[in-house]
């Protein structure tokens, strides 16, 4: 990647396959399957849900910021059912280019300055934060895969899901 510091660009590049992998792997599933729980496994649309607002979250704490009403009622939404997958898929791209911006953004100098997460405060820093959103990122693209490939398995037939 062009002008983008080589200790960051494997976050983006991880921000790439996140979008690649889940247009591929959730392509032409209906309504009925994002939100389908085959085994009562959180859904499809928990997890899309859940990156965007993920790296929302863990980018505010990045830039030193502590979170906002909206992000707290997302959050408290994740697991509502109903969006459509191209709602869902749409809420990701722009989290994830708009945490992009502020990540090229990102002096090298300051990898190691403190940052906190949380209510709690947990103490870290703008690398351990860097790696902690590519870790969570990839965590629930993995599972995203996991629930799109099992709701067409299951096809909304929960008795098939559990036996």
């Amino acid at each position: 990647m062009p002008q983008v510091n080589p200790l960051v660009a494997p976050l983006l590049y991880g921000f790439q396959q996140t979008r690649e992998d889940l247009a591929r792997h959730t392509a032409g599933l209906t309504v009925s399957q994002v939100w389908a729980r085959p085994h009562g496994l959180a859904p499809l649309g928990f997890h899309l849900r859940h990156i965007a607002g993920s790296v929302d979250r863990l980018t505010a704490y990045l830039e030193g910021r502590p979170l906002d009403a909206s992000q707290m009622a997302a959050l408290a939404a994740e697991m509502d059912p109903g969006a459509s997958l191209q709602e869902l898929l749409s809420a990701v791209d722009p989290v994830l280019r708009r945490a992009g911006e502020i990540i090229r953004a990102i002096d090298i100098a300051t990898l190691a300055e403190p940052r906190w997460v949380g209510r709690k405060r947990l103490p870290t820093t703008v690398m351990g934060l860097l790696v902690h959103i590519a870790e969570h990122t990839q965590r629930h693209l993995g599972q995203a895969i996991s629930a799109a490939q099992l709701a067409r398995a299951c096809d909304g037939n929960e008795s098939k899901a559990l036996g």
